[in-house]
């Protein structure tokens, strides 16, 4: 039995209880059910107007073909972890803000979870072919917590599983969040044990060049 065919359940009853973790720099600039709400909307107006909003479900496809076990870390209302369902992969979202989790779970088909990444456990059955932080993740973390981040993505990976990052550098950083050093990003992930496979400039595969102001990093963890 290959990685990518090892059996792995879901929660059941309920998932673990959460573990808090410090503030993330996305609560730091004022959130709540308003908010989480306009937040949906702008995605949901995109969509309408005729935008390709489901980059990042395709992305992942390409990497895991359905019905891989996926992992949408940091998922907000749920737009990329409900995309990969309905594509048909098993997927489980996690977010640290209630209120987006909320709109989340008006999807049925897939389980989203209340979480701190920093202090991730979703329990010893729970493995996944693919973690991925899309939407500016990793600079919304709260200081200090992208190296346990890191670790505990890592540990919800089965050998051969991939962890996929999306997020804005130099000028296109979101107001409130952190600047991410590329190379510290690297650096971080090898020590987890993940190896460097692949960075883009967008989540459709166009060539990174440095400097630019966008990097999708894909790291796989091949002994686990």
């Amino acid at each position: 039995m290959s990685s990518f065919e090892r059996p792995t359940g879901m929660w059941s009853s309920t998932p673990p209880p959460a573990r808090p973790g410090p503030p993330t720099r996305w609560a730091g600039t004022g959130r709540g059910p308003e908010a989480a709400r306009a937040y949906r909307q702008r995605f949901l107006d995109l969509e309408a107007a005729g935008s390709d909003v489901h980059g990042e479900a395709r992305f992942v496809g390409d990497l895991v073909p359905p019905p891989s076990r996926v992992l949408d870390a940091g998922c907000g209302f749920g737009r990329v972890a409900s995309e990969l369902t309905r594509r048909g992969h098993r997927a489980v979202g996690v977010d640290a803000d209630p209120d987006l989790v909320a709109l989340a779970l008006e999807d049925d088909d897939t389980p989203f979870v209340v979480a701190d990444l920093s202090t991730l456990f979703l329990g010893h059955d729970q493995e996944f072919h693919c973690a991925v932080m899309a939407g500016n993740v990793v600079p919304f973390l709260a200081d200090g917590t992208l190296p346990a981040t890191l670790e505990r993505l890592t540990a919800h990976l089965v050998p051969g599983g991939y962890l996929v990052a999306g997020f804005g550098l130099g000028t296109n950083v979101p107001e409130g969040a952190a600047a991410v050093d590329l190379r510290r990003y690297d650096r971080l992930a090898t020590s987890c044990g993940l190896s460097y496979i692949a960075r883009y400039a967008t989540w459709d595969k166009a060539p990174f060049v440095a400097g630019g102001d966008y990097a999708v990093s894909v790291h796989r963890l091949v002994n686990g």
